[in-house]
């Protein structure tokens, strides 16, 4: 472990059993809003090739010059 992951990790076994269970809650949630992020993030990119004809025409190459 490096200083910085240590010293979290001395502060987090210095707490009561009550303060580390609410301590993982919140790392799992910050587990799944990373993931639920991440997930966005690849269903976007995934997307792109699919909508690339409806948003790259020359229809609309006026609102992109806006």
């Amino acid at each position: 472990m490096n200083p910085p992951d240590q010293v979290l990790f001395d502060k987090i076994n210095q707490l009561p059993p009550q303060r580390m269970a609410e301590v993982e809650d919140f790392v799992d949630f910050l587990c799944a809003r990373e993931n639920e992020q991440h997930l966005s993030h690849s269903a976007a990119k995934a997307s792109e090739a699919s909508f690339a004809a409806v948003w790259d025409n020359a229809e609309d190459a006026a609102y992109d010059r806006m």
